[in-house]
C-alpha cells in the first residue's frame, strides 16, 4: 500500500512532454494542451507533425503506475470486444525530465459522463448503450485465471484470502485518518459496522478468478454520437477477482440513469448478496482512492456511504426473515 508520490511541477510539464514525445516518436511537437486530471495523474493532448497527428500523454503521480497501467491496457484489449487505447511509449523519470508518463492513442469523442446530451435520449437508446457496455464487460470477465490477485502476479487460491486482508488494511488506515480528523465519523463508523458484517456479506464463495477493469465508470467510457462506444480507458488495479468487484462503479456518477448495473444483473448471473457486496466494494474503493491520492471527493463518497447503510439494513432484514422461516 505504501507508494512513492511524485512531486510534479505542472508548469514545466508541457516542456517535458515536448521533449519526450519528440524523442520517443521522432516527430516535431506542434502543441501541448492540458485536457484533464484525476486522483492519480494528468492527461495532455499532444499534436505532432505526422501520423497519428495526435497522441495523449498521461503523467502519473505515483511511482511505477505508468508501467502498471500500460500492462493492464494490453491484457484488457486482448480480451475485449470494445476498443482500448494503444500504448505508444513509456518514459521513466530522470534527473533532467523528472516525470513518469505514458503516451497512447488519442480517442475521438467525449467521456460518457460529460456527454450531457445522452441523459436526454430515450430509454431504449440508454438500454441499448447499457447492453453494449455490459456485454463488453462480460467478455472481459470471461477471461479467467487460476489464481486471484494483481493481474501481473495473481497468487491467491481464494478471493477472501486476498480481499479480507486488503479490507482490514484499508479499515486500519481509515481509522488513522479518522483519529487525526481527516475522515468524518459517519464514514468511518459505517465502514466499521460494515466490516463487522464481512462474513455475512461475503458468505458466498467466489470460485472463478475473473479479469476485471477495476474502474469502469462512465468517465472511463469514451463515446461518439449517438451512444456509439469508441473505447474504454483508464483501468485501475486490474486483477483476477470476483467479477462483481467490477460492478459497483456502474452505479457511480450518472450510471443509474443508463441502467448499467441493472442491465448487467439481468443478463448475467450474480451472487445473492451482490448488492451488499458492491456497496462494500464501493466504500472501500473510494477510501482506498482517498488514501492513495489525498483527495476525498465527497459528492461521490457520501452516496456510497448512504448506500452501504441501506444495504446493511436490507441484508439484516433478509437474514431475519430466513431465520423466522426456519424457526
Amino acid at each position: 500500500m505504501e507508494e512513492k508520490k511524485l512531486c510534479i511541477d505542472k508548469k514545466k510539464v508541457p516542456l517535458y512532454l515536448k521533449s519526450i514525445v519528440s524523442s520517443q516518436l521522432e516527430v516535431n511537437v506542434l502543441n501541448v494542451k492540458y485536457i484533464g486530471g484525476g486522483s492519480f495523474g494528468f492527461a495532455y493532448k499532444v499534436e505532432i507533425d505526422r501520423e497519428p497527428k495526435t497522441v495523449v500523454v498521461k503523467v502519473f503521480k505515483l511511482e511505477g503506475m505508468h508501467k502498471k497501467e500500460a500492462y493492464q491496457l494490453g491484457i484488457l484489449q486482448a480480451n475485449s470486444t470494445i476498443k482500448f487505447p494503444k500504448v505508444y511509449f513509456l518514459h521513466d523519470s530522470t534527473s533532467e525530465i523528472p516525470i513518469n508518463c505514458m503516451g497512447m492513442e488519442f480517442i475521438e469523442g467525449k467521456d460518457a459522463f460529460n456527454s450531457f446530451g445522452l441523459l436526454f435520449k430515450s430509454k431504449k437508446a440508454k438500454l441499448d448503450f447499457a447492453d453494449t457496455l455490459t456485454e463488453g464487460m462480460h467478455n472481459i470477465h470471461c477471461c479467467t485465471g487460476e489464481k486471484f490477485g494483481d493481474v501481473e502476479n495473481p497468487i491467491y487460491d481464494n478471493w477472501n484470502d486476498y480481499y479480507r486482508t486488503y479490507a482490514e488494511d484499508i479499515l486500519k488506515k481509515a481509522e488513522d485518518l479518522h483519529n487525526t480528523g481527516k475522515l468524518e465519523g459517519f464514514i468511518f463508523n459505517t465502514m466499521k459496522k460494515a466490516f463487522e458484517m464481512y462474513d455475512v456479506i461475503f458468505e458466498e464463495e467466489v470460485t472463478t478468478p475473473a479479469l476485471i477493469h477495476g474502474d469502469l465508470n462512465l468517465m472511463n467510457v469514451m463515446v461518439k454520437k449517438p451512444f456509439e462506444i469508441a473505447a474504454i480507458i483508464d483501468p485501475l488495479n486490474s486483477m483476477y477477482a470476483d467479477k462483481e468487484f467490477d460492478l459497483f462503479q456502474l452505479n457511480n456518477l450518472t450510471g443509474p440513469f443508463f441502467y448499467l448495473y441493472k442491465t448487467y444483473k439481468k443478463k448475467y448471473k450474480t451472487s445473492e448478496n451482490c448488492d451488499a457486496k458492491c456497496a462494500f466494494y464501493a466504500l472501500w474503493n473510494e477510501t482506498y482512492c482517498y488514501i492513495r491520492s489525498g483527495t476525498l471527493i465527497r459528492p461521490i463518497m457520501y452516496p456510497i456511504v448512504y448506500n452501504m447503510k441501506k444495504q446493511m439494513k436490507l441484508l439484516s432484514k433478509k437474514r431475519n426473515r430466513k431465520r423466522d422461516i426456519i424457526q
